[in-house]
């Protein structure tokens, strides 16, 4: 088997749909499994994929309860039998009909890469900029305090903005939409402690601190949706499982007065947030 592909699903039955579809489209010598892990949705997301795709072998795992991201992906690569794991947000569209084929080839000529991330485009084929350096105190504590709102280069760095999307490199994290690993890599499973948001970032820096690498090509394409799940949150609720989620990283990766510094702060975070809502002032946080 070359290929697992997993999905995590949340009320988004017709985003899935196309997605499954759009698999199924695949070109190319490569052999694949689908799981999709459905977190208790209630839109019959779980009757649709039972309905329509388990004739074609997709393995559902329906959840009685939403699990979160992580659990819900180490669900799946526990069962995985493939050469390479591909996690797919379900907002995710394989554009191309050779995206998995060019991927799985890339892999494999590119042994020094654990993980790896392609190319993402928005509905409009615009390149989603979504390579990343590891979080550091300084510009979370910008995100916090919603500083890029008014120092708009202030995350310039950390957001990699003059990163080159047509050239393949190796970098710290890639966005989790589309993310590629070795069944082999020096990290396998998510860490579970994060419900939402950071599990990428955590899983690439326990790549890294265990000898792999982490890159970015440009060999494969794929339009990204961007966040429909996430849509679907009150805006508080997002904001604490980001809240919840930066803070057991710092605690995790960073010294314990980062952890505390953070802490302390993201009160009057949520304080300005609370007065951006009323403005309509759109949050600019990203990980």
């Amino acid at each position: 088997m070359d290929l697992s592909i997993i999905i995590v699903s949340w009320n988004v039955k017709e985003k899935l749909r196309e997605n499954l579809l759009a698999l199924f489209k695949s070109e190319g010598d490569v052999s694949f499994e689908i799981f999709v892990v459905d977190n208790n949705s209630h839109d019959g997301t779980a009757e649709m994929v039972k309905n329509e795709f388990s004739f074609n072998g997709v393995k559902l795992i329906a959840n009685a309860e939403n699990l979160g991201f992580a659990k819900a992906n180490n669900q799946a690569i526990k069962q995985a039998r493939g050469e390479f794991i591909l996690l797919l947000n379900p907002d995710m569209r394989v554009v191309l009909p050779d995206t998995l084929s060019n991927m799985v080839k890339w892999m494999r000529e590119n042994k020094q890469a654990s993980v790896a991330g392609c190319r993402l485009t928005d509905e409009q084929g615009n390149a989603i900029k979504h390579v990343r350096k590891f979080p550091t105190i300084w510009d979370q504590l910008a995100i916090v305090l919603k500083l890029p709102h008014i120092f708009s280069g202030v995350l310039d760095k950390y957001l990699r903005v003059d990163f080159n999307y047509d050239k393949a490199a190796k970098v710290d994290s890639v966005r989790g939409g589309f993310f590629m690993f070795c069944n082999t890599s020096p990290a396998r499973l998510l860490d579970e402690r994060y419900f939402l948001w950071f599990e990428e970032v955590d899983f690439c820096r326990q790549v890294k601190e265990n000898g792999g690498e982490v890159w970015y090509t440009p060999a494969a394409e794929c339009v990204d949706y961007v966040g429909q799940s996430f849509k679907q949150l009150p805006r508080g609720k997002t904001q604490k499982y980001f809240r919840d989620s930066m803070l057991k990283y710092f605690k995790k990766w960073h010294p314990a007065w980062q952890y505390r510094l953070l802490k302390a702060i993201w009160p009057i975070g949520m304080l300005i947030t609370r007065a951006g809502e009323k403005t309509h002032l759109k949050s600019k946080a990203k990980t």
